[in-house]
């Protein structure tokens, strides 16, 4: 396993980082057993950065088992203030007082604590963060006031889709440790401005999408269907099957010769980069954290099919407008 180091600490964290959004039951349904069994494969295969989020259903209670469980150093807890604002609110901005009241932080925190069973969260991320909300104003004073109480190490916001320039003003404030994006071989906008500014202010890039919600391993068939509550079901549905499968067989041409699969060079393109931090991936299936590591391994791509890729493969559209209204 590769590592890189989370800037502003001393400490290494892996290229690949558990993604516990599948344990929300998005995905497809698995048991409890399957889950926490999950995280211990994971970290005994290396990976030790977990990303959550209040939001996920019983993630944080599920990774909270599976650490009393792991005998080895404890892993880098990453999770989520949940926002209290509508659906509609991941695609509009909302106030943040509609989002985060006053005192929502502390009572996420508190409760994040008890379900992951530990004394302090690594990364505390505000699940959605919108450019309007003054970041002098009280929500920043009570992550930062998370911080000096010792239960929160560092502290960050994930950025609700495509609009990564939007955290541009907040890297640059130095007030953040991270930054979580969208980024991925269809979306590669976060290099152009995003990526080299936390790289100038040492702010951690957490990437995420990073296959596309799968779609981007190639799986998607026209026949492939999905149960009612499963989150792939409105993604994929929000364009013609046969377009999205077209975008995704253009890809076929790097393989074998840059990658064993389309997941691997999907993995690859994302941590080319030497400022994205760690890329957040699902892997409540073990195949997937053997994938995911093994692409995570393999040495960069080739500059010239980096390039390729970056300029030639874009399809920056946001398919989570058809969730959410």
């Amino acid at each position: 396993m590769r590592y890189s180091i989370f800037p502003k600490a001393e400490q290494k964290v892996s290229r690949v980082t558990y993604g516990s959004f599948g344990m929300a039951g998005v995905f497809g349904s698995y048991s409890k057993t399957d889950f926490i069994q999950s995280v211990l494969h994971a970290l005994e295969r290396g990976v030790n950065m977990i990303d959550t989020a209040r939001g996920y259903g019983p993630a944080e209670q599920l990774i909270g088992q599976a650490l009393k469980e792991w005998k080895g150093e404890r892993p880098f807890i990453a999770t989520k203030v949940q926002a209290r604002g509508s659906v509609a609110g991941w695609g509009i901005p909302e106030s943040v007082e509609h989002d985060f009241p006053p005192g929502a932080i502390k009572e996420d925190v508190e409760h994040s604590l008890r379900e992951l069973g530990i004394d302090t969260i690594d990364l505390l991320q505000l699940h959605r963060y919108w450019p309007n909300w003054d970041y002098s104003d009280y929500w920043m004073e009570e992550l930062e006031r998370v911080k000096e109480e010792g239960k929160v190490r560092f502290v960050g916001v994930s950025i609700p889709d495509q609009r990564h320039d939007i955290a541009l003003p907040l890297v640059r404030s130095g007030k953040i440790d991270s930054i979580q994006t969208v980024f991925n071989i269809f979306d590669p906008l976060p290099l152009d401005c995003l990526i080299p500014e936390c790289q100038k202010h040492d702010v951690a890039v957490i990437a995420r999408c990073v296959l596309d919600e799968g779609g981007l391993t190639g799986f998607l068939t026209q026949d492939t269907t999905f149960a009612d509550g499963d989150y792939r079901k409105s993604f994929f549905g929000s364009v013609p099957r046969e377009m999205y499968i077209e975008r995704v067989d253009r890809l076929r041409s790097f393989i074998p010769q840059y990658a064993a699969s389309l997941a691997e060079l999907a993995i690859r393109f994302v941590l080319q980069h030497p400022a994205v931090t760690t890329a957040a991936i699902s892997m409540h299936v073990p195949q997937y954290t053997e994938e995911n590591i093994a692409a995570a391994d393999r040495d960069p791509l080739p500059p010239a099919v980096f390039e390729e890729l970056r300029k030639h493969h874009r399809w920056v559209r946001n398919f989570y407008d058809n969730k959410f209204w």
